[in-house]
C-alpha cells in the first residue's frame, strides 16, 4: 500500500467536506466550531495512518484492530463521515515441500488363509500299536478323521521405514500346540513366523542385510511362499534339513540388477517365484529351528545361489523361456527333542547340500531339487539317535494355461523320494517316503485359488515306536483366499 497517497486522499476528502459545510453556515460562531471539528478529524486521520504504517511492518491480521481503534465513532457535530476501510486480505500461506509420510503410514497389511479337506481313500487310517498309519509330516490334517482344517491363516505387516530400512512381520493364526498335560492338540494359536528388518547397503538396493527371524536360504521350494507353491505341501527331502524353514540370525543377500530385471519380468507375467530373496545369500543362524530355544551354543552357517537365465537364444520351443539353476549348503549341530523330555544331551552333525534346476512354465515347465547330507536320525538297532545319511528330492512337471475363459489353470504332476531322519519330531525318527501326486491349481480370481490333488502314497509314520510303511491313496482339496 502507498501510505503517502492514502494520507493525501483522506486529508483532501476531509477538507472538501469541511469547506462544503462552511459555505452552508453563515453564523460566525458556528464557523469556529466547525474548524475545531475539522482539526479533530485530521488528528484522527493522522492516528489512523500511523496505525497503518505500524501494521504494515507486522502481520496483516493485526491491521483490523488498529483500524478499529483509530476510527472510533466521531462526535455528532462532525460534518463528514468516512467510509469503512476495506478488510485486509488474508495472509497467504507459503507451504514448503510436501510433508513426508510417517513410517507407520507406509506400512501395508496383507495375508492369506488356506482351508483344506483331506480324505484317506485307501490305506491304514488307523493301525495297531507299533504299525505305521497313513500320515504326513507336512499336514497334521491327514488322519483317521480328516475333514476340514485351517492349514494356514497368515497376517503380514510390512513396509519401508526409510529408503534404506524396511520391516516384515508375519504371524500364523492356525498354529497348534499340545496340551501341557498330554498330547491333545490345541488349534489356532497366533504364533510368530517372521520378524525381521532389511537394511540396504546401496541406493540401488542390490545388497541387503536381514536381521531377525526369517527363512533359512536352503532349498528353492523352502524359500517359496506357501501362498505361491502349486502343490499343497513341500517335499519331505528338501524340507527335512530346515523344517519350518525359519531360524533366528543374520543373512546377507545380493542380486545383480540384470537378474532382478528377469525376476521382475517373470512376476509381471504371473509366474510363481521363490520370493523376495537374492541371487546370492549367506547367513548365520542359531540352528535349532523356528521358535525354538538355542541349545548348542554354536551357529549354523548357510549359503545359497540361484541364477535365472533367459533361453531366447536357443530359439524354437525355448523362445521366451527362463531357466533357473542353483544350489545351497549348510553346516550345523542339532539337538532334537527326546521322548523322556527336553532335548538330547548330545548335539548331532547336521550338514547338507542341495541343487535345484527349473524351467518356468510357458506353457510347459519342469522343476527339480535333490539333497544329500547327514543329520540326526533314530537308529532302531541301538535305540539311540545318531547322525546318519539323508538323501532325496523331487521332480515336477507343469503346464500353465494363463488365459482361459475361467482364469489361470495349472495342472501338475510330482514325484518325491526321501530316506533320512525328521529332526523336528521327537527322537528324530527315520522317514521313508515315496509319493506320486497329480493335481490342478485354478485361479478364477486374483484373490482366490483352488487346488485339487490325488496322491499315491507309500511312507512310514514319523514315530520311532511304529514300524513298517503305510500304502494308500489320498484325495485333497484347498481353497486359498488372498487379502
Amino acid at each position: 500500500m502507498n501510505i503517502r497517497a492514502f494520507r493525501a486522499a483522506l486529508l483532501a476528502t476531509s477538507l472538501i467536506g469541511a469547506t462544503g459545510s462552511a459555505h452552508a453556515q453563515t453564523d460566525s460562531a458556528n464557523q469556529d466550531a466547525k474548524i475545531a471539528a475539522l482539526q479533530a478529524q485530521v488528528d484522527r486521520l493522522t492516528a489512523m495512518v500511523e496505525a497503518l504504517q505500524a501494521a504494515n511492518k507486522t502481520q496483516p491480521a493485526q491491521i483490523a484492530p488498529a483500524l478499529a481503534a483509530a476510527t472510533a465513532t466521531p462526535p455528532a457535530a462532525a460534518p463528514a463521515q468516512l467510509a469503512a476501510a476495506p478488510a485486509p486480505a488474508p495472509a497467504i500461506a507459503h507451504s514448503g515441500d510436501k510433508k513426508k509420510k510417517a513410517w507407520y503410514e507406509k506400512l501395508m497389511l496383507r495375508g492369506y488363509t488356506q482351508l483344506r479337506y483331506n480324505e484317506i481313500v485307501s490305506g491304514p487310517k488307523s493301525a495297531p500299536s507299533g504299525m505305521s498309519r497313513l500320515r504326513s509330516v507336512q499336514d497334521a490334517g491327514i488322519n483317521e478323521n480328516g475333514n476340514f482344517s485351517i492349514r494356514r491363516a497368515r497376517l503380514v505387516v510390512q513396509g519401508d521405514l526409510s529408503d534404506r530400512v524396511s520391516i516384515y512381520l508375519q504371524g500364523d493364526l492356525a498354529s497348534a500346540v499340545s496340551n501341557q498335560s498330554g498330547t491333545e492338540r490345541r488349534e489356532n494359536f497366533f504364533q510368530m513366523r517372521d520378524a525381521y528388518a532389511d537394511v540396504f547397503l546401496d541406493k540401488a538396493k542390490t545388497v541387503k542385510l536381514r536381521f531377525g527371524q526369517s527363512k533359512v536360504p536352503f532349498g528353492w521350494e523352502n524359500m517359496q511362499s506357501s501362498s505361491n507353491r502349486i502343490p499343497l505341501d513341500r517335499t519331505d527331502a528338501i524340507n527335512a534339513p530346515v523344517p519350518g524353514e525359519r531360524d533366528l540370525g543374520i543373512v546377507a543377500y545380493y542380486t545383480p540388477v540384470k537378474m532382478q530385471k528377469i525376476w521382475d519380468a517373470l512376476t509381471a507375467d504371473g509366474q510363481k517365484l521363490f520370493g523376495n530373496y537374492g541371487a546370492f545369500g549367506a547367513g548365520v543362524f542359531n540352528g535349532q529351528g523356528t521358535n525354538r530355544t538355542e541349545r548348542t551354543g554354536g551357529l549354523m552357517t548357510v549359503a545359497m545361489v540361484s541364477i535365472p537365465v533367459r533361453l531366447d537364444g536357443l530359439g524354437g520351443m525355448f523362445e521366451g523361456q527362463v531357466a533357473e539353476f542353483g544350489g545351497a549348503a549348510m553346516r550345523n549341530q542339532f539337538r532334537p527333542e527326546v521322548r523322556s523330555g527336553g532335548v538330547s544331551t548330545d548335539a548331532y552333525r547336521d550338514d547338507h547340500v542341495a541343487v535345484h534346476a527349473m524351467i518356468y512354465p510357458k506353457p510347459f515347465g519342469i522343476q527339480a531339487e535333490w539333497t544329500w547330507g547327514k543329520g540326526p536320525q533314530w537308529d532302531p538297532a541301538t535305540s539311540t539317535i545318531t547322525s546318519k545319511r539323508a538323501t532325496g528330492g523331487y521332480v515336477m512337471g507343469t503346464f500353465r494355461a494363463a488365459h482361459t475363459p475361467v482364469g489361470q489353470v495349472i495342472p501338475f504332476v510330482r514325484w518325491q523320494h526321501y530316506r533320512g531322519g525328521w529332526k523336528a519330531a521327537i527322537n528324530a525318527p527315520r522317514l521313508e517316503t515315496d509319493e506320486t501326486e497329480f493335481g490342478v491349481e485354478w485361479l478364477p480370481l486374483k484373490e482366490l485359488e483352488v487346488t485339487v490333488s490325488y496322491a499315491k502314497v507309500n511312507r512310514n509314520e514319523a514315530d520311532e515306536r511304529r514300524t513298517g510303511r503305510a500304502k494308500g491313496d489320498l484325495v485333497r482339496a484347498q481353497v486359498q483366499w488372498n487379502y
